[in-house]
């Protein structure tokens, strides 16, 4: 299966802003992760990320995200 990219935002709520998310997904899967943009706060971590790798691996980081009580949201990159 080919490679594909997925953006998506993610919002880091106050307590796992210093967790090591981003870091982890990075070896947990398959993935190569590229931050795009950042805004961190001591209250809230707010990530534009590139996702790259086999749509499955990208599934399991996003899931991975979700459990860890990170809000992703697809990118709209139309226009």
């Amino acid at each position: 299966m080919a490679e594909e990219t997925k953006k998506v935002f993610l919002t880091f709520p106050q307590k796992i802003i210093k967790e090591p998310i981003v870091y982890t997904i990075g070896h947990k899967y398959q993935v190569i992760t590229n931050i795009r943009g950042a805004s961190v706060t001591d209250e809230v971590g707010l990530v534009a990320l590139e996702l790259i790798g086999e749509p499955a691996e990208i599934e399991k980081a996003i899931n991975y995200m979700l459990e860890q009580g990170v809000k992703v949201e697809p990118m709209d990159t139309a226009g």
